[in-house]
């Protein structure tokens, strides 16, 4: 989908790690040392490159901030580099801990901005991301598909230096829930 001229929203159901663009974003967790669901898939497909990078970046600058983004190099994946951010861990009432639902969709926006930033920032034009926070993280698919979409779709308005945004969807569920947000 156009967003305006040279830019460019796609929507795509498959595997993150195969897509050939500038940068895949992974869905971490503030230590950076892999887990599960597309964070362990980034981090096995890329190889040990990308855990030596997040290892000094973590020994340097401590662990990463929900909602904020860092920038390693791709290892062995076909993307030439991997934008890590932290999502929000979904809590369905703001408890002691917790934060608001109005927080937590800032905190999920706030991914998809800063890592969109870095990347303008290094001058990639091609990122591809996955769906944030809704796998372990439990954000519900319905209320983050349209906040991820919003804020790319923002972005894209305004940055011209990034031309296309894909989203990476790992299956039909949640593709569906990207189309219906995007309104395609």
């Amino acid at each position: 989908m156009k967003i305006s001229e040279g830019r460019e929203l796609v929507l795509l159901e498959g595997d993150i790690t195969e897509q050939k663009v500038d940068a895949i974003v992974n869905a971490a967790n503030s230590s950076l040392m892999g887990g599960g669901g597309v964070d362990g898939a980034i981090h096995r497909a890329g190889g040990p490159k990308i855990l030596e990078e997040c290892k000094a970046y973590v020994a340097k600058h401590g662990r990463l901030p929900t909602g904020q983004a860092m920038i390693t190099t791709g290892g062995d994946l076909p993307a030439r580099h991997v934008i890590h951010t932290v999502g929000p861990v979904y809590r369905e009432r703001q408890g002691v801990a917790g934060r608001s639902r109005d927080e937590q969709g800032k905190l999920l926006s706030s991914c998809y901005l800063e890592s969109l930033k870095l990347a303008a920032e290094k001058g990639l034009r091609t990122v591809a991301f996955p769906s944030i926070s809704t796998g372990a993280y439990r954000y519900p698919l319905n209320e983050a598909a349209p906040i991820a979409v919003k804020a790319v779709k923002d972005f894209l308005a305004q940055v011209s230096s990034v031309g296309e945004v894909r989203f990476v969807l790992f299956n039909k569920e949640t593709y569906e829930a990207y189309v219906n947000a995007a309104g395609a």
